[in-house]
Formats: C-alpha cells, sequence, structure tokens
C-alpha cells in the first residue's frame, strides 16, 4: 500500500452523522455520508446487533489510529482487535461493563519491525486517552438527546 493511501483522512471538526432505513422487522440498512453501509438487526441472523457495532466502533477506532502510526516505521504483517463486554441488566438499565480491547500485532523482523512493536502501547494509550472519539465518548459519557417527528402528521 503506497504511503499516500495510508495517510489519515483530513480533520474536521464539523457534524457527523448517519441515516437508517427500516428494511425488514428489527432490520436496518445504515448509510453514513459517504454511501457505506451496513446492515443491523436483533440477533435472529448474522447481522450486527447494536451492541456489537459499538464493540466494533470502539476497537476501529484505535485500531484505525494505531494502524496510521506503526505503518509509518512497519508494515505489519497481522494486526487483530478483540474487543469484548459483558451486557448486564440492573437497576441502570441495560448496558455493557468490563470492556476490554486486546491488540494482537504482528511485524517483520529486524529494526523497524521492532520500532513498530514498541510504539503499539503508546499509541494505544493515546488513542484511548485523547485522539479515539469513540473510545473517548464512552468513557467521558455524552448525553443523547431525542427528536421525534411524525412524517404523516406533517403531511396532512
Amino acid at each position: 500500500m503506497s504511503d499516500e493511501s495510508r495517510q489519515a483522512p483530513p480533520s474536521d471538526a464539523g457534524a457527523r452523522s448517519v441515516t437508517m432505513e427500516r428494511v425488514a422487522p428489527t432490520k436496518f440498512t445504515v448509510t453514513n455520508e459517504r454511501g457505506g453501509q451496513i446492515t443491523t438487526g436483533s440477533g435472529s441472523d448474522a447481522d450486527f446487533m447494536p451492541g456489537e457495532l459499538l464493540l466494533a466502533a470502539i476497537g476501529a477506532c484505535t485500531g484505525v489510529d494505531l494502524d496510521i502510526l506503526v505503518s509509518r516505521r512497519a508494515e505489519p504483517l497481522a494486526l487483530r482487535i478483540e474487543v469484548g463486554a459483558t451486557k448486564v441488566r440492573d437497576e441502570l438499565g441495560s448496558r455493557l461493563t468490563d470492556i476490554v480491547v486486546t491488540y494482537d500485532g504482528e511485524f517483520p523482523e529486524g529494526s523497524d519491525g521492532d520500532e513498530a512493536r514498541a510504539m503499539v502501547p503508546k499509541i494505544v494509550a493515546r488513542s484511548r486517552e485523547k485522539l479515539c472519539t469513540v473510545g473517548r465518548t464512552v468513557e467521558v459519557g455524552t448525553p443523547i438527546s431525542d427528536v421525534i417527528t411524525d412524517q404523516q402528521a406533517s403531511n396532512r
């Protein structure tokens, strides 16, 4: 992969959004502003459940930071990220607890591979503490506002 294709996308401090369209009972197609799509559902089939999407977002956020930065030293031979959590239901409601992210990388032999391997803990910590929007949002906690509209009522 060329260095040019490894560059991080330009930073944009603006809004982020996705659109979800119901395509079947408990199944939604999620579309981002660039046209990318993923299907989510209730867990009755192979589609991602919402909690799995959250875990994927947590892992992917730091994973992208990690990949961009270590690849400047040495292209990983393998990079695997596993994100696990425990779903609980208690007086606070349903939520995920005990989120653990495990990073498993393999780098080439030699000084460049050694440098990349040594960077991993620092990059993961920096991503967790400052760079990763998803992880930071979860750890800091952010209020969610709901807006409910009724298209049918507004078309009358």
